[in-house]
């Protein structure tokens, strides 16, 4: 890819809750996408006047579990990051983001492990409050999308992702902040979340954020709006906005990206889990050591196995 024009990022996904393709291998998906300016996004977000320096700390990352201590789908996890982080995170690029998700404590490591005289000039832009504290606690420079409009690479996950490497994410409430940053990602996801289609196995249906009550327009008889399990009342996002649920059928979801735009179109929809036509690879970090690669050349997907050195 010309590096002047388009730059990566990374997704990540919880692997604890749902099972996807049970019949294949444990693995992880990476994806890779084109990154763009992000200046209608700003909007969103609070803007940052001077650049942030950070401040140094005491607390350092924890030590990485050994090997043997972990269980097969966090070794996988840890295979994917590593993976995603070597394969994609390069000397030259300079503004990386960051997301959320279980995996991203494995991708901090990784890049952590590049060294202190790699990382010094590099800036790390987060998702939301996980990333934040994540980069904070590594020493790594914080920054701001108002500040580092374009970024190079971005790391993150996903809930689901189906055959065409679309995803849903927004499971952690941080779809609009991941969405800006993820414009350009690669993204890998644990095998759980490897479906033929979107909404098989992430049952609690598509992440919005919306500035008021709206599932009886969108469209979903199910939609319910999400609750807060530590608290009172329904969760609210890093924007202060709420989120809504909404499962959709099947046939619905064999093309998310038409349901993308019409929930899009409706006054209140602040932004949708749904990441269509985004990600140009997927890495999967599969129990026997291996990573499965897919990725996109045209119009098809194909796919290739790295094997353990």
């Amino acid at each position: 890819m010309d590096s002047s024009s388009t730059r990566m990022s990374l997704y990540l996904c919880n692997p604890h809750k749902y099972l996807c393709c049970p019949s294949r291998a444990a693995s992880f998906r990476i994806f890779v996408h084109h990154h763009r300016l992000f200046s209608s996004a700003k909007t969103h977000l609070a803007s940052a006047q001077t650049p942030i320096t950070p401040v140094p700390r005491t607390v350092t990352m924890p030590v990485s579990t050994p090997t043997t201590t972990l269980s097969a789908i966090e070794q996988s996890k840890r295979l994917a990051a590593y993976t995603a982080v070597d394969k994609h995170i390069l000397p030259e690029h300079k503004v990386i983001g960051i997301g959320s998700g279980s995996t991203v404590p494995y991708v901090v490591e990784r890049i952590v492990a590049q060294g202190r005289e790699l990382n010094k000039d590099r800036v790390f832009i987060p998702t939301g409050f996980q990333s934040k504290e994540l980069i904070v606690m590594s020493n790594l420079n914080l920054g701001d999308i108002d500040q580092f409009p374009t970024i190079d690479v971005t790391i993150d996950g996903a809930d689901e992702v189906d055959l065409d490497l679309n995803c849903i994410k927004g499971g952690g409430a941080c779809q609009l902040r991941e969405k800006v940053l993820a414009e350009a990602a690669n993204t890998y996801a644990d095998y759980r979340k490897n479906a033929e289609y979107l909404g098989t196995n992430f049952t609690p249906g598509v992440p919005i954020e919306v500035l008021r009550k709206l599932q009886n327009v969108l469209g979903s008889p199910n939609a319910t709006l999400r609750m807060a399990k530590a608290k009172a009342g329904p969760v609210v996002t890093d924007n202060s906005n709420f989120v809504i649920d909404a499962p959709f059928p099947r046939e619905t979801m064999m093309n998310p990206s038409v349901i993308l735009a019409k929930i899009k179109m409706l006054t209140g929809i602040v932004e949708v889990g749904l990441f269509c036509d985004m990600a140009q690879a997927a890495y999967f970090g599969n129990e026997d050591g291996s990573v499965t690669v897919k990725r996109k050349v045209g119009s098809r997907v194909v796919e290739e196995s790295i094997l353990p050195s």
